[in-house]
């Protein structure tokens, strides 16, 4: 598996969209509901094909989940996977205002090497 440090840099770089954000906090605010890539794309005033990448990336790192339907696939929120990603953010920021106790080798950090 590949280590945390770069888990963390694809979760943020993920999550380092506006159109995405708001895709999440629709899905997160809603949990109750399903969304198909049409509602997604109404609400976010994008095409089918823009809202549909930004799903896909979104899925990629777990936080959305798909449903089928027929020939319709419908989306909602993984808030289990939405908390564990917000400690970590919580524990790299905590980690960033301390002084590294390993030198900066990041080979021998068991934050770094921290399995998912």
């Amino acid at each position: 598996m590949i280590n945390h440090l770069k888990t963390m840099a694809e979760v943020l770089k993920s999550l380092g969209d506006e159109k995405r954000l708001k895709i999440i906090k629709m899905l997160a605010s809603n949990v109750n509901e399903v969304f198909c890539v049409t509602d997604v794309a109404q609400q976010l005033g994008v095409s089918q094909p823009a809202a549909s990448q930004h799903i896909k990336i979104l899925k990629n790192i777990g936080i959305l989940e798909e449903n089928r339907r027929g020939f319709r696939v419908f989306y909602t929120i993984n808030l289990d996977v939405l908390n564990e990603y917000k400690k970590d953010i919580d524990e790299l920021f905590k980690k960033a205002f301390e002084k590294c106790q390993y030198d900066f080798s990041c080979d021998k950090c068991p934050y770094n090497n921290k399995c998912q």
